[in-house]
């Protein structure tokens, strides 16, 4: 998957909720494929994952805990939830695509990371639309892609924070992205 297009809504919070449906239509092609078909859109599922969370991590999760009334406690609760994200998603890396086994967990993580989109949408990114002004929301989504294009292309539980993401990141990203074309996973 390429750095997100020129033509995506530069609104942080309108290229985030766009990309909750996205990945909610990977998990969707993801299960509806069968055997190794599965490899490919669970690929770029991974991808989208771990590079949307790297923009939530750097970009809006620091500006919620500031503006947002109880923020830091909004935000707390969804870096929780991400962390304990990238650690399913690495375990279901570590499963063959076409057994009953990834099948049953992909759902309840489907379920999880759903439910944690949600929740973000109504207790952080409708907030920020209200808190912060459009140029706010433009600026912050020029800085999300950008933050996406040299993000990890794999989870990596353990860097959730701004300060994590941006000492670990670039070398975890470089190793990711050589390790996907050295793979051909791209």
């Amino acid at each position: 998957m390429a750095a997100p297009a020129a033509d995506t809504p530069t609104d942080v919070v309108e290229f985030l909720v766009g990309q909750h449906d996205q990945i909610k239509d990977l998990f969707a092609e993801t299960l509806k494929a069968t055997g190794k078909d599965r490899k490919e859109p669970f690929i770029k599922l991974r991808r989208l994952l771990a590079v949307h969370e790297t923009a939530e991590e750097e970009i809006v999760h620091p500006r919620a805990k500031r503006k947002l009334p109880n923020g830091r406690d909004v935000v707390a609760a969804r870096l929780e939830e991400e962390h304990d994200a990238k650690k399913v998603l690495a375990q279901l890396e570590k499963l063959d695509v076409s057994s009953q086994e990834f099948t049953t967990e992909l759902s309840k993580f489907r379920d999880a990371v759903v439910q944690h989109a949600e929740k973000e949408e109504k207790q952080e990114f409708a907030k920020l639309q209200k808190e912060l002004s459009s140029e706010e929301r433009e600026r912050m989504g020029r800085a999300a892609k950008l933050a996406q294009a040299i993000a990890p292309t794999r989870p990596h539980a353990g860097v959730e924070s701004q300060v994590a993401n941006l000492m670990a990141g670039p070398f975890a990203a470089m190793l990711d992205r050589a390790r996907d074309v050295i793979t051909g996973k791209r």
